[in-house]
């Protein structure tokens, strides 16, 4: 008797109209449509964070209150890595940019790390216990990221000594990509 009142509480597709089904069919080809759209539209050399672009500067405080901005750090390689301490393929990836920072210290490489939709209080217990040896900032209102087109995590940017972006990574970085992609701003 169960079983027969289940069946009957169940929507019948066949009762629905064409438009509504229809409907239901297209909605997401045109989600998946406008996520093609705006993937590739980040690619476009119009898009500011496009790769030969000068990246967008920022300026923002780090973990203890103190300025961090991109422009000042023109001469030097540098690598914006969004991240936060929940995300699991940024603490994965994590050990990778800790070892790239310390291998190519004499470089002059600059690893800025910016907190994106996370605690102050858990970045920083988190930059300690995994030995960070570069400056995290904080995104208040997400404005930085907001510049640079994030919308998930992590992503990582490397710009060149001249300011300009030579390569970006959406998602977790591989150890093969990351030194292509710092041989792409060290040795320019």
């Amino acid at each position: 008797m169960a079983a027969t009142a289940a069946r009957g509480r169940g929507l019948d597709l066949r009762r629905l109209g064409l438009p509504y089904l229809v409907a239901a069919l297209l909605a997401p080809l045109l989600l998946a449509g406008l996520l093609g759209a705006y993937l590739a539209s980040r690619s476009d050399p119009a898009t500011p964070t496009a790769i030969g672009n000068a990246a967008p500067d920022f300026a923002i405080a780090d973990l203890d209150g103190n300025p961090v901005r991109l422009a000042d750090l023109r001469g030097r390689p540098v690598v914006v890595n969004f991240w936060a301490s929940w995300c699991g393929p940024c603490v994965e990836e994590f050990p990778l940019l800790r070892d790239a920072a310390s291998r190519h210290a004499d470089d002059g490489l600059v690893v800025i790390g910016i907190v994106w939709d996370d605690r102050s209080e858990a970045a920083r217990d988190f930059m300690a216990r995994n030995g960070a040896t570069w400056v995290a900032a904080m995104d208040p209102g997400q404005r930085v990221a907001g510049d640079y087109g994030i919308v998930g995590l992590p992503e990582t940017y490397f710009i060149d000594r001249d300011g300009i972006i030579r390569a970006r990574q959406i998602g977790q970085i591989s150890a093969d990509s990351l030194d292509e992609k710092l041989t792409a701003i060290i040795e320019e």
